[in-house]
């Protein structure tokens, strides 16, 4: 939430600071995008953390969003709904139930401008997450491929079963009428059969 009027020291007397708990260290900026970022840090092992404070304000400028969280052990934060092209200045504090570490070393960024992010992604690059949906997709194409290819072995194979039994049966009706024909028919009666006299 922002505090309109606050700078980054004004606002460090709001927690009561406990003297037994170190300030975060290695706080760096990632992910960082036209529109948020994300903070992480260290803590000093040991110390009795279970929570932490963030301080975002712009250079320059005297407002200031403080993002509080008890009850975790996550060391980094989403920063959100910041200003292209702006620089900021974050601090960050360790909560512990007596109070709150000093605070961080204060680390200075500045998103970037739309324009600088599309034109320094290449067509060429390519994310990780990009690459877990390209490989999802390759997974799921695979599978399609194989449902096909066992499907389209199926129809062969009943294809060629029954072309088979056609076959097989078609020899016999062609002999069958062969022998038929020639039994009930000969050249002189092409009609019927032989003719019988009776004696």
């Amino acid at each position: 939430m922002a505090k309109p009027g606050l700078s980054a020291a004004a606002a460090l007397p709001l927690l009561l600071l406990d003297a037994a708990l170190s300030a975060p260290l290695n706080v760096t900026i990632r992910e960082l995008e036209v529109n948020s970022a994300v903070v992480t840090w260290e803590i000093l092992e040991g110390d009795p953390v279970i929570g932490f404070a963030i301080t975002q304000q712009k250079k320059d400028v005297r407002m200031l969003r403080f993002i509080q969280e008890v009850n975790t052990t996550t060391r980094s934060c989403a920063l959100w709904d910041l200003d292209e092209d702006t620089e900021y200045i974050v601090h960050v504090q360790s909560i512990s139930m007596g109070g709150s570490s000093p605070p961080s070393q204060p680390v200075l960024f500045r998103t970037p401008k739309e324009s600088e992010k599309m034109a320094s992604k290449s067509p060429d690059e390519v994310t990780m997450e990009e690459v877990g949906q390209a490989a999802q997709l390759r997974a799921g194409e695979l599978i399609i491929i194989v449902v096909v290819l066992v499907m389209w072995a199926g129809v062969i194979a009943l294809f060629c079963r029954q072309y088979d039994i056609i076959k097989d049966n078609e020899p016999n009706n062609n002999k069958d009428k062969a022998k038929n024909s020639s039994e009930c028919s000969t050249p002189e009666h092409p009609q019927g059969g032989l003719l019988r006299s009776n004696v």
